[in-house]
């Protein structure tokens, strides 16, 4: 019994060790106030700290930050999963930390995730999801250029995008273990239209939406399970 315990602590500790080092080394826990178990052991949370910690490596002129609850016309919330400003833009992001086959259109209000045991599943269209995020940044921030915002879709690595169909110049429906490379690429072709200053003020001007409290989280979800009935 004693060596079937050894085994499972060091088992545990083979899984978890690696994970709590990349969490410690990151800025994620006081950008969400999220605690480590809190990220590692919910499947969004942890999809949003695996984004965040890569975004993190392309240095610190850009702003990062993450679950910010914006102010809708109908007086509701809308969450934002990551936000990165920087002199190039607006990088909005919605992760979605999902597994089997990814099957979507622009177009089209659902998308369809397949998994192996043929059990098909309709998601909303994270597109349109983001699109409804940058339509409250615009009204936020009173920034209403289309060219500021650049709109990400960051599906896990365990997944297949298996045919997505994406018609707008500033979308992309990427895998996470791409976001580096097509971001960089992104950022090096895009011509600097604020100004290190201009990134700041914006960066202040959206703290005030983060670290939300339990009421206006709660008051969040419930509107979502409102629409859902």
């Amino acid at each position: 019994m004693e060596i079937l315990i050894f085994y499972f602590l060091v088992a545990v500790g083979i899984i978890i060790l690696p994970k709590y080092s990349r969490y410690r080394g990151s800025k994620y826990k006081i950008a969400s106030g999220n605690s480590f178990f809190k990220t590692v052991f919910d499947k969004g949370n942890y999809g949003e700290f695996l984004t965040f910690s890569y975004l993190e490596k392309l240095g610190k002129q850009n702003k990062l930050m993450t679950n910010i609850y914006l102010p809708k016309a109908d007086g509701s919330t809308t969450e934002v999963d990551l936000i990165m400003l920087s002199e190039t833009g607006i990088y909005v992001f919605e992760s979605k930390n999902y597994s089997g086959w990814i099957f979507g259109d622009e177009k089209n209000k659902n998308w369809t995730q397949s998994l192996q045991n043929k059990q098909k599943n309709k998601f909303y269209n994270p597109i349109w999801q983001n699109k409804g995020h940058i339509s409250a940044l615009k009204d936020t921030l009173g920034i209403n250029k289309e060219d500021f915002y650049k709109s990400y879709i960051i599906f896990s690595e365990r997944c297949t995008l298996k045919k997505i169909t994406v018609t707008s110049p500033n979308v992309k429906v990427i895998k996470r273990n791409s976001l580096l490379r097509t971001i960089k690429n992104d950022i090096d072709k895009s011509p600097k239209i604020m100004t290190v200053e201009e990134v700041n003020n914006l960066y202040s001007k959206l703290q005030k939406y983060i670290l939300a409290d339990e009421i206006v989280k709660k008051a969040h979800i419930d509107n979502i399970k409102a629409k859902k009935y």
